[in-house]
């Protein structure tokens, strides 16, 4: 089983990586760049065969390594 993990910074939170891409795209000419937001993906694969277990698997490593919970958000697909 495959899954993507997709991490990004909470709202509110200050994003200057973010900040800097949107400024670096409106200096190339791309003026309509609104705000942006950069985030992270991690593509992971389980020997899990049972995807509610690989859910379960998935969320406790995002809990504990893969997102700082207090500043971060996440969110995962996962393909058989």
């Amino acid at each position: 089983m495959k899954a993507r993990v997709f991490v990004t910074l909470k709202n509110g939170v200050l994003d200057p990586q973010g900040k800097a891409i949107g400024h670096a795209l409106n200096n190339l000419g791309f003026a309509g760049v609104g705000e942006v937001r950069q985030g992270k993906i991690i593509d992971i694969e389980l020997a899990e065969k049972d995807q509610a277990k690989a859910r379960a698997a998935l969320k406790e490593m995002c809990e504990r390594l893969l997102a700082n919970t207090v500043i971060e958000k996440y969110e995962f697909e996962l393909d058989e």
